[in-house]
């Protein structure tokens, strides 16, 4: 008898239930408000990803810096995307801040479909990694408030205006360019701009010898490294599924399930790959690269991760990862100094998943997906390599060689992150001085411009 109660109970609820029939306005705004605020806050734990990653990379002496530099990256970006960088993005021709309205659907209006404020937080936290991956790039050599200031530009003006022309509807965008989470628009423009950064500050001293040939640098800590890496590909799962925007059906929640699979398995396929190669060609495993091979499987898949099957996810973060090791090895004969690989990363993968999402996704063109490539390329390069120059002909952009020497822990901050005694008597006797130094010219007038 409880049985057959039960079974018609659960008929009842079956044929009655909403969500089985239809879905209310009501629920789906609901639902895709909290997809884009969770997804959001998957995002945002990215940035503890990225510095533990970039503290990891760097050497003791400069490891405060790189805290710093990340949680005020993060404030920064924020800020400048309230108050200039989302309007610029999605509303052109809107001067002023962004000012979120819910007055309508407070009336019963739903069509908007989300809270607005839910919407600019998963917008706003896109921004922060762009500059992230410059602050990686730059680590070590260059100053700190010229730092923040090309970050500020970045994450209010040059990131958002790349993402007026395609997310935000704009020209690029018309002509069928696609980039479903940001391979380009968000890795890409970072890479890039961190590559001009990285061509006029010249390498860390030491990097590579009279000869030309690259000298390893030790970070501090290779498990801080491995630890932000994993962080950052559990964040990508919010980055990649939240970009769906919508959990108010049955398609989107298909959608989204093939994005969070098979972003994981593009991971996988770079880690795989790259652990590989390196034996191949080292015979012995490489952490660092293989660490960096799991970023490259992410930054490919990015630009469209619900189309493909889980088999072709695997072969584009394979794809990535070699694409991956390609372009570190290409700085290095031109001797230009990447502490975290993110031009390799983030660059030179966001471009090979982006060209081969005309493959897996029917509507893209590969001649559009290069067009644009090359468009955005351009214009963040161009702008970035012409700021960053400016700034250095003004007030200088590197930390002069005895500030290097010593850490721009001590140098910029007047601190160390790692507080060991015998740190000081390895130290010049008058690193307390370097603590109120103004570092400006020394560097930057030796410094190749290549």
């Amino acid at each position: 008898m409880l049985k057959k109660f039960l079974a018609g109970g659960a008929a009842c609820l079956f044929v009655a239930s909403p969500a089985y029939a239809a879905m209310s306005s009501e629920t789906s705004f609901v639902l895709n408000s909290l997809l884009m605020l969770l997804c959001g806050a998957l995002v945002m734990f990215m940035a503890a990803g990225f510095t533990m990653l970039e503290a990891g990379s760097v050497r003791s002496k400069s490891v405060g810096v790189i805290l710093t530099k990340n949680i005020s990256l993060y404030a920064i970006a924020g800020i400048t995307f309230y108050v200039i960088g989302y309007n610029i993005m999605f509303a052109p021709g809107t001067p002023g801040t962004w000012i979120p309205d819910d007055t309508a659907a407070l009336g019963g209006d739903l069509s908007s479909g989300h809270a607005a404020n839910a919407y600019w937080f998963f917008q706003m936290v896109f921004v922060a990694t762009a500059a992230s991956v410059v602050s990686g790039a730059l680590a070590e050599r260059s100053r700190f408030w010229p730092f923040l200031t090309f970050a500020a530009i970045l994450t209010g003006i040059i990131y958002p205006v790349v993402g007026s022309w395609t997310w935000g509807g704009g020209w690029l965008a018309r002509l069928g360019f696609t980039d479903f989470a940001g391979s380009t628009v968000v890795h890409s423009v970072g890479g890039w701009a961190a590559l001009a950064g990285a061509l006029l500050l010249g390498p860390r001293t030491g990097r590579f010898c009279s000869e030309g040939r690259p000298k390893p640098l030790p970070g501090s800590s290779a498990p801080q490294v491995a630890i932000g890496v994993l962080i950052l590909w559990f964040g990508w799962l919010g980055f990649n599924g939240g970009s769906q925007l919508s959990l108010s059906s049955v398609e989107d929640a298909i959608a989204i399930s093939n994005i969070f699979a098979n972003t994981n398995a593009a991971a996988a396929g770079g880690v795989l790959a790259v652990l590989l190669a390196t034996q191949l060609l080292f015979r012995r495993p490489n952490l660092m690269l293989t660490l960096n091979g799991a970023l490259a499987g992410l930054v490919a898949i990015t630009a469209e991760p619900s189309a493909p099957s889980i088999s072709a996810a695997l072969l584009i973060g394979a794809g990535g990862g070699l694409v991956m090791l390609v372009a570190a090895w290409l700085l290095e004969s031109f001797r230009i100094d990447d502490v975290v690989g993110a031009v390799p990363v983030h660059l030179a993968a966001g471009i090979w998943g982006t060209v081969v999402a005309s493959v897996t996704n029917e509507g893209a063109s590969l001649s559009v997906q290069l067009f644009g490539v090359a468009s955005i390329g351009a214009f963040v390069f161009v702008l970035s390599f012409l700021i960053w120059w400016v700034m250095r002909l003004s007030f200088g952009i590197r930390l002069d060689t005895q500030a290097e020497e010593v850490g721009a822990d001590l140098a910029e901050m007047g601190t160390r992150a790692y507080n060991f005694d015998f740190i000081d008597a390895l130290l010049p006797s008058d690193k307390n001085s370097l603590s109120s130094q103004t570092t400006r010219d020394q560097t930057d007038s030796e410094a190749p411009s290549r």
